[in-house]
């Protein structure tokens, strides 16, 4: 029962309460949740070298999860982006070591061709994943989950089965543990990033024409707005985010795998769905979607630092998904009353 006051009326204290989950929805209380409850369980959370590391560690979920928001706001899913992350990672560390292998004087060749054949390898990914979708009119779920099928086995293909090693530190040290303005090179592009696809998605035609897509596709379809271009973008664009993640995941690690992103999958759609944006399409901000990807680092690390065994992490995980589902269709019904 709520608390009322001697009037019969609900306290301010919930009435404030309702109207913050009204306008804000469940995200920042999942946040200051977490942050209160391992801050009073280990005193290391709140240090200044552990917050350091959760900024670092949530750069990759941050930049995965607003490619998989542009997916989501047109009524889609994208399985692939672990996949995408680990085969853009394995591609460019095989162009670089080929090319400094030939010619070990051009570095700055070498990184710009690796890059380059990374990204336009997971871009090659989004168009055949939307293609597929747009065209050929396969459900985005099976779609995505036969690419990611593939590509691990591509990848291992290419590697047989064993990493790619040996990355050198120039190329680790101008994308993975060096300094822009002060910054790491992850946090940088992360930041920037943000900004373009805020812009896009708020400032621009094709950001409404997404949210246009994913409310009602056929309303759109005879609006004059083309459909079909606009899904292929978005899973262009959530591939590329991927393989940018995968690019900066090899500069950190030094290591590139065919599994090196296969928890991001999970981890891109709980931080979607944590911030609000919706599984049906047409609704999410990418601010939120930010902070959903914090929540879920803050949450991954604070587990990892109180000793919470990895498969009790799944199960919590999934577990915050549900009550975040549950809570956007309460959210929903209040706003609607």
């Amino acid at each position: 029962m709520a608390t009322v006051s001697e009037t019969g009326a609900p306290k301010p204290s919930n009435g404030l309460l309702k109207a913050a989950f009204v306008h804000l929805g469940i995200l920042p209380f999942l946040l200051v949740g977490a942050i209160l409850f391992f801050a009073l369980r280990e005193e290391r959370f709140l240090s200044s070298i552990n917050m350091f590391n959760v900024a670092r560690q949530s750069t990759f979920l941050i930049i995965i999860a607003m490619g998989q928001a542009v997916v989501l706001l047109t009524a889609g899913l994208d399985l692939s982006v672990g996949a995408v992350v680990g085969f853009a990672g394995v591609v460019t560390g095989l162009i670089l070591k080929a090319v400094l292998l030939a010619h070990p004087d051009a570095m700055g060749v070498a990184i710009t061709l690796a890059v380059s054949g990374g990204l336009l390898a997971g871009m090659a990914v989004g168009l055949v994943n939307g293609i597929g979708i747009a065209y050929l009119n396969v459900p985005p779920f099976m779609m995505t989950l036969g690419t990611m099928t593939s590509l691990v086995g591509i990848a291992l293909s290419m590697t047989t089965g064993l990493p790619v090693t040996q990355i050198p530190d120039d190329f680790m040290r101008v994308l993975g543990y060096g300094r822009i303005l002060g910054l790491a090179p992850a946090v940088l592009v992360t930041l920037s990033l943000f900004v373009l696809m805020w812009l896009l998605l708020n400032r621009t035609t094709i950001g409404r024409y997404f949210y246009a897509v994913g409310s009602n596709i056929r309303a759109a379809q005879l609006s004059g707005i083309n459909t079909r271009g606009q899904l292929i973008f978005a899973y262009l664009l959530s591939s590329l985010m991927a393989a940018i993640t995968g690019v900066l995941f090899l500069a950190r690690t030094g290591s590139g795998e065919a599994l090196n992103g296969q928890s991001y999958g999970l981890q891109s759609v709980a931080a979607c769905v944590i911030a609000g944006v919706s599984l049906f399409g047409g609704t999410g901000k990418v601010r939120d979607v930010l902070l959903g990807a914090v929540f879920i680092t803050i949450l991954t690390n604070g587990m990892n630092l109180i000793r919470v065994e990895s498969y009790v992490q799944q199960i919590i995980l999934g577990a915050i998904l549900i009550l975040a589902l549950v809570a956007d269709q309460l959210r929903t019904k209040m706003i609607a009353r």
